[in-house]
C-alpha cells in the first residue's frame, strides 16, 4: 500500500518556547501531489508548524516524515537536498540583485558550479530553466529589475520562482497571496493548480486569503491556539460551525 502513503506526515508535534505552548499535539497528513492549506487566526501556530516541517525549529515532541523518511532531526540544508523548498512570510530576497539573478541563485543546490561562477557563467540549460520559471510566475517584463524595486506582491511571486528553481517535490508557501492584487491572486491560483496537477508537486500553504484557499485546496487543516480544531475539504470547512465561530465568522473570511 506504499503508493497510498502520504507524502508528508506530521505526527503529534508539540512546540514549547519556555512556558508557552505554540503548537500542541498537532497531527495531519498531506497526500502526494495535493494542495493542502493550513489556516487559522494569527497566533494559531501555523508558521511555527511550517518552521518545524522545514526544520528551522525543533519540535519538543512528535515526528515529521517526508516520503517515508523521518526528517525530525534533519538540518534545513538537508531538506533542500530532499527537494523541499519554502517561501517566507517575511521575504528572503537579495534586494540588489535582479529578478533573473535571484532565481538563478535558487538553482545552486543542483548546479555543479560555485555560487560565483553560477552568477557569472550559468550554463544554457540553467539559463533556460531560470527564464522559464520567471515566465511561469508572470515576471518576464521585470526580468532585469532589481528585487527591491518590485512591489511586495511581485516580490512574493519572485520568491516562489526561486523556490521552484530547487525543483521541489514539496513546496511550503507561507502566505503567498499576501499583498497580491486580485489579478495576481488569479494568476497564483492558476500557477499552484498547475504545479500540483501537471508537475505533481505537493503543496502545503499557510494563507489568510480565503478566496485562494477555498478555490485551490484539496484539504484544509484549521488551527486555533496551537491545536487542530478541524480538517476536511473546502466545502466541509466552510460549513463547519467550530471553524466559523473560531475563525471564518470573526472577520477573517473577507481578507
Amino acid at each position: 500500500m506504499s503508493g497510498h502513503r502520504p507524502f508528508l506526515e506530521v505526527s503529534g508535534i508539540t512546540v514549547r518556547f519556555g512556558g508557552l505552548v505554540a503548537v500542541n499535539n498537532l497531527s495531519f497528513e498531506v497526500q502526494r501531489g495535493s494542495i493542502h492549506a493550513l489556516i487559522g487566526p494569527n497566533g494559531a501556530g501555523k508558521s511555527t508548524t511550517f518552521n518545524c516541517i522545514s526544520r528551522y525549529y525543533q519540535p519538543t515532541e512528535g515526528r515529521i516524515v517526508v516520503d517515508g523518511e523521518d526528517v525530525t532531526h534533519h538540518a534545513p540544508t538537508r531538506m533542500a537536498g530532499m527537494g523541499i523548498a519554502r517561501t517566507f512570510q517575511n521575504l528572503e530576497l537579495f534586494g540588489e540583485l535582479s529578478v533573473y539573478e535571484n532565481v538563478l541563485l535558487g538553482c545552486h543546490s543542483h548546479s555543479a558550479n560555485t555560487l560565483g561562477r553560477l552568477l557569472r557563467r550559468p550554463s544554457g540549460e540553467i539559463r533556460d530553466l531560470v527564464d522559464s520559471l520567471i515566465e511561469r510566475v508572470g515576471l518576464m517584463h521585470d526580468r532585469d529589475t532589481r528585487a527591491k524595486e518590485l512591489d511586495f506582491g511581485h516580490q512574493k511571486l519572485l520568491e516562489i520562482a526561486r523556490a521552484l528553481a530547487l525543483k521541489p517535490r514539496l513546496l511550503l508557501l507561507d502566505e503567498p497571496a499576501a499583498g497580491l492584487r486580485n489579478r495576481d491572486i488569479e494568476n497564483l491560483d492558476r500557477l499552484l493548480t498547475e504545479l500540483s496537477e501537471k508537475d505533481g508537486i505537493t503543496v502545503l500553504l499557510v494563507e489568510h486569503v480565503m478566496q485562494l484557499v477555498m478555490s485551490i485546496s484539496d484539504r484544509i487543516t484549521v488551527m486555533s491556539f496551537g491545536q487542530k480544531i478541524a480538517e476536511g475539504t473546502p466545502k466541509e470547512i466552510s460549513e463547519n460551525p467550530t471553524v466559523i465561530e473560531a475563525y471564518l465568522g470573526k472577520g477573517a473570511a473577507h481578507v
